[in-house]
């Protein structure tokens, strides 16, 4: 009997890489979330803020004026030459418009394009956790093979050198860098990714660095590890609207890389993708244009919230580092005696507080918790108040 003949299980058509994925450890909590009422949410990763007016009307006029249609696949040009006049101005990198810069759907797309851009089957892209939960996921889906360096509280959730050193083999890629991070909320120096910069130049392998929090910094201002000399032509930069200026629906992100690598972006984008949503590309040129003073308020408030959040948690006895950027707090939970999970199922049965276990962005984070501050501070208030009765209950 021929296989068109025989009756057989449809599900055992399933790729291996998706069936072998796993699911997000942070969709589970915010299932329990969605039917649970007078819950106080710390688990959501996008600003709470709307999308300033000037950039949704540019939006909404764009529609009115029959901006619906396909722009070209890298972008359109007017924000291609914003996008690399940013760079310039912000990071003291400078990309040719027309040749290294891709505008895409939000950053995920272009952290997608990227991987299948450099990754033959059993390559290695080393990855730095704590980290966002996709980052293995995506890896895995195009057949590379993650590698896990830890971080911990104790280090500041910064790189030791000698272990990326011993992580890289001759199989070894790229190294996928995230700072400010998503979840730690801290960053690394400019002296550490000078050193990370040497490690990886003398071992011919590339850096993915999703920088997509990097206008939300306290403190020093962001430092991108594409602008150490020499270090523009392996590096692939990702960044993007969502984060910046409240645009997360908007759905646009942008790569930055050399010719040589957005070539390959750009053909599996043509094919995948076609083009960012015309309509938000036509709204980040006005928030590239007259969006800071938005970007600066938002990042007045960012600041006011994380200095509360890391410091009660401090005082509840939680230990808790400040944040350095992005809008996460990451309290160590050890001295509870409950893991992660168990920590956060409780608190939310019990305390209506949800936030996310730790072990969800990686195993080194299984002692903590991730507190997302991009909400109100009374939410803040109200959460840190069950958070402290919760704590004094164990």
């Amino acid at each position: 009997m021929t296989r068109s003949q025989k009756k057989e299980d449809p599900s055992k058509l399933l790729s291996n890489s998706g069936l072998n994925i796993k699911p997000s450890g942070i969709r589970e909590f915010f299932d329990i979330v969605y039917n649970m009422k007078d819950c106080v949410s710390l688990g959501v990763g996008e600003p709470d803020f709307e999308t300033p007016w000037r950039i949704s009307d540019t939006g909404i006029n764009a529609i009115r004026e029959g901006l619906t249609h396909y722009t070209p696949n890298r972008g359109v040009p007017e924000l291609l030459e914003l996008i690399s006049g940013h760079l310039h101005d912000r990071y003291n990198v400078d990309y040719v418009p027309d040749r290294e810069i891709l505008v895409t759907m939000g950053v995920s797309q272009a952290l997608d394009l990227a991987l299948r851009s450099i990754i033959n089957p059993g390559d290695e892209i080393i990855v730095i956790e704590p980290c966002y939960v996709s980052y293995a996921a995506n890896i895995e889906l195009v057949l590379g093979v993650p590698v896990i360096i830890p971080t911990y509280f104790n280090e500041g959730f910064r790189i030791d050198p000698d272990r990326l050193k011993k992580a890289i083999t001759p199989k070894t890629k790229a190294i996928l860098l995230n700072y400010p991070s998503n979840p730690t909320g801290l960053s690394y120096p400019e002296e550490l990714l000078r050193e990370i910069a040497e490690i990886t130049q003398k071992n011919n392998i590339l850096v993915i660095s999703d920088e997509i929090y990097s206008a939300i910094s306290y403190g020093k201002p962001h430092f991108s590890i594409a602008s150490v000399p020499g270090m523009k032509e392996w590096t692939i930069v990702l960044n993007g609207f969502s984060k910046s200026h409240a645009m997360t629906g908007w759905r646009l992100g942008y790569a930055a890389a050399p010719e040589f690598i957005m070539d390959i972006m750009l053909k599996i984008h043509q094919y995948t993708g076609l083009c960012a949503p015309s309509i938000s590309q036509y709204a980040a040129i006005e928030a590239l244009q007259h969006g800071e003073r938005d970007v600066e308020r938002m990042l007045v408030e960012y600041t006011r919230r994380r200095n509360y959040i890391a410091k009660t948690f401090n005082d509840i006895g939680l230990p808790c580092l400040y944040p350095e950027g992005a809008f996460y707090a990451f309290p160590d939970i050890t001295p509870t005696g409950l893991t992660a999970r168990d920590f956060a199922l409780k608190l939310l049965e019990q305390y209506k507080v949800a936030v996310v276990p730790g072990n969800a962005f990686g195993e080194s984070g299984k002692n903590h918790i991730r507190c997302s501050f991009a909400t109100s501070m009374d939410n803040i208030k109200t959460a840190l108040e069950r958070i402290e009765a919760f704590v004094k209950s164990l």
